[in-house]
C-alpha cells in the first residue's frame, strides 16, 4: 500500500503537468518553426516563433495555418507562416506595387521597394483568382465570410493566396509573435506590431 501511495504521489503531479502542457498546446501558445524565406526579411529560415492560439486576427497580423485542402501542393499537414491582409469581407488589389484593401493604400514598409514592386504583381482579386485557376471562389471581387487574403512578405518567392486562394478560419492555428529572443527589433515589430499601422 505503502508503495502504491509512494508511486501515486510522483505520478499524479506528472500526469498534471502533462495534461496541462497539452491544454496549454492546444489552446493557448505553441512554439513554431519558420520553414523557408517566404517572410523574409522579418523572419527567417528555421527562426522559432510564438504562436498565439487566442490572438484576434487583424490586417497585417502574420498567422500560422494547416495548408492542406488550403494550396493543393499541401498533401500532408503543412504549416504555413503568411501576413493577413485580407479579413472577411474586404476587396484586395495590387496596381505598381501598392497594395489597396477596400480602396485604401496599405503601407508596406515593413519590406523593400523590389518586393513591393516586381514581388507583389499587378492584380485583383478576381484577374489572379481566373488567372492562377483557383479550385474555390474563380472570380470572386472580396474575401469570402469566415476567411482571410495572406501574402509572404518575400513576395516574389512566396506561395500564397495569389496562386491558391483563401484561407479559411478554421485552418488557422494563430497569430505569430516574435519571440525575446529575437533581437532584430525593427523585424520583430514588423511581425508583432505592423497591425497598428496597416494603412498609410
Amino acid at each position: 500500500m505503502k508503495t502504491l501511495r509512494s508511486i501515486l504521489s510522483w505520478l499524479v503531479p506528472v500526469a498534471i503537468g502533462l495534461l496541462l502542457a497539452l491544454l496549454i498546446k492546444q489552446f493557448v501558445f505553441q512554439l513554431v518553426r519558420v520553414d523557408g524565406p517566404s517572410m523574409q526579411p522579418n523572419l527567417q529560415n528555421n527562426e522559432r516563433v510564438a504562436c498565439i492560439k487566442t490572438a484576434k486576427i487583424r490586417h497585417g497580423s502574420v498567422i500560422v495555418f494547416d495548408a492542406q485542402g488550403v494550396d493543393p501542393q499541401a498533401v500532408t499537414k503543412t504549416d504555413y507562416v503568411k501576413r493577413v491582409i485580407g479579413l472577411p469581407g474586404d476587396t484586395v488589389e495590387s496596381k505598381n506595387g501598392k497594395l489597396y484593401v477596400n480602396g485604401k493604400l496599405v503601407n508596406q514598409q515593413y519590406i523593400n521597394a523590389e518586393q513591393r514592386g516586381v514581388g507583389t504583381g499587378n492584380w485583383t482579386l478576381a484577374s489572379i483568382s481566373k488567372q492562377n485557376n483557383w479550385l474555390k471562389n474563380k472570380g470572386a471581387t472580396k474575401v469570402p465570410a469566415g476567411e482571410y487574403f495572406v501574402l509572404g512578405d518575400h513576395r516574389s518567392v512566396s506561395n500564397d493566396s495569389r496562386y491558391w486562394g483563401f484561407v479559411p478560419r478554421k485552418k488557422v492555428d494563430g497569430v505569430v509573435k516574435a519571440g525575446f529572443w529575437n533581437h532584430q527589433q525593427p523585424a520583430k515589430n514588423n511581425v508583432d506590431n505592423q497591425w497598428k499601422h496597416f494603412y498609410q
